[in-house]
């Protein structure tokens, strides 16, 4: 069974910890919201204060330095620091819209959190599980995707990438047909289940069934503790951070793309030559079909 190499740089820290927040506990997650909300405020806060903020207890403060592979709390109030400095300036203290925001606060709120997104997923995607997923679609008889609701869209738009450079891909959003695909791959297959959360239960099922059917299993996800990442050989993590609008999937889907970008390019690195060949081929057949002025 294969297994992700550990990535060239942890992610940054205050990703880490919206990555972890779907498994801590109530009273740890009080203290990644207050430490999320102002880094470096935060960071100026000793063990007590911190706790009393979070309405809770400096044991749980602990416990949470400790999720994120800290030693104490000192290491916490530096790294918070540090994280405060580097965090983007923005004209827009929140990505949530509200009902007063004027149509330039919706674009500058929009494209603040899109631009987060990819820049944070850039920095966060592990290098060798990319390479690694990358050089195993390179060589499988087929690959098969699998997403629900707006998922589903980020998996169609891999599936037509791939595809159009000459791999066998299908992008699947039906639960019942994607069961029946998933039973239907085996070793030097490919399956990659893409959700957000790491919970839709539809997408843990059909991933699962792949696994156990001998396919190299990869999770597209923004919870590399979640439920899909767990059973998933390779983990290709996002870095999004959704407003309340969440049913909207806004930065969640341009993090998800960008991850699905920088897959189609390393898969097509492998045979570069083929990859332009079929992509020139594949524009000349459907030159015909556009307007001409």
């Amino acid at each position: 069974m294969a297994s992700s190499p550990a990535p060239d740089a942890a992610p940054p820290l205050l990703v880490r910890i919206r990555g972890l927040r779907p498994s801590l506990s109530p009273a740890e997650d009080r203290v990644a919201e207050q430490v999320l909300a102002d880094p470096r405020a935060a960071s100026a806060l000793t063990i007590s204060e911190l706790a009393v903020t979070a309405s809770t207890s400096e044991t749980t403060v602990l416990r949470f330095c400790k999720r994120l592979g800290l030693r104490g709390y000192p290491q916490l109030r530096l790294a918070l620091a540090e994280a405060g400095t580097g965090q983007r300036v923005s004209a827009a203290p929140t990505t949530d819209i509200s009902a007063d925001d004027t149509v330039d606060d919706v674009i500058t709120k929009v494209a603040f959190a899109d631009a987060s997104a990819v820049e944070e997923t850039a920095q966060t995607i592990d290098r060798g599980a990319l390479s690694a997923t990358a050089a195993a679609i390179a060589a499988a008889g087929r690959v098969d995707v699998y997403g629900i609701g707006a998922s589903a869209l980020v998996g169609m738009d891999l599936q037509q990438k791939l595809h159009r450079i000459g791999s066998v891909v299908f992008a699947w959003n039906d639960p019942h047909i994607a069961l029946t695909s998933a039973t239907l791959l085996g070793p030097g297959d490919v399956a990659i289940g893409v959700s957000h959360s790491g919970t839709t239960t539809e997408t843990v099922e059909a991933l699962a069934l792949a696994k156990s059917r001998g396919a190299t299993t990869v999770a597209i996800t923004n919870f590399p503790v979640s439920r899909l990442a767990a059973g998933a050989d390779f983990v290709l993590a996002t870095a999004a951070r959704e407003s309340s609008l969440r049913s909207g999937a806004t930065a969640s889907r341009i993090a998800a793309l960008t991850v699905v970008d920088c897959l189609y390019i390393a898969v097509a690195q492998h045979d570069l030559a083929r990859a332009e060949s079929a992509v020139e081929s594949t524009r000349q057949a459907v030159a015909g079909h556009h307007v001409r002025y």
